[in-house]
């Protein structure tokens, strides 16, 4: 079962990022942002899309706030995209992984220069 889960979550994905691609999301609050992955629950009720962006904290605020308000139009796409017997219930999560990632890099390279590595 956790093979199909990853493989609806990848063709939810990929319908997710269509949508954004092609501009069809007309709320200006979602500004440019990339989905980093999708986790489905193991019925497929539930796909939790995580996403990143670049910018300051007011910036992610009102794309979070422009997501939740286009969550159903969200999941009529990925239903009318992706062939399944329940409509999953779309919900976006902020992924940090990519600061958390930058942040350590930056901390590597200060401790490099200190060192003299």
């Amino acid at each position: 079962m956790a093979i199909r889960t990853e493989r609806v979550g990848q063709e939810i994905q990929a319908a997710v990022t269509d949508v954004l691609a092609r501009g069809l999301v007309r709320d200006p609050r979602v500004g440019f942002i990339t989905i980093t992955g999708v986790k489905v629950s193991p019925d497929l009720r539930v796909a939790r899309v995580y996403y990143s962006q670049i910018g300051s904290e007011a910036d992610r605020q009102r794309t979070a706030e422009g997501l939740k308000a286009a969550q159903a139009f969200f999941r009529r796409e990925v239903t009318s995209r992706v062939k399944l017997r329940v409509s999953p219930e779309i919900i976006f999560s902020w992924d940090g992984s990519l600061e958390e990632g930058d942040k350590i890099e930056r901390l590597l390279k200060e401790v490099k220069t200190k060192e003299g590595w």
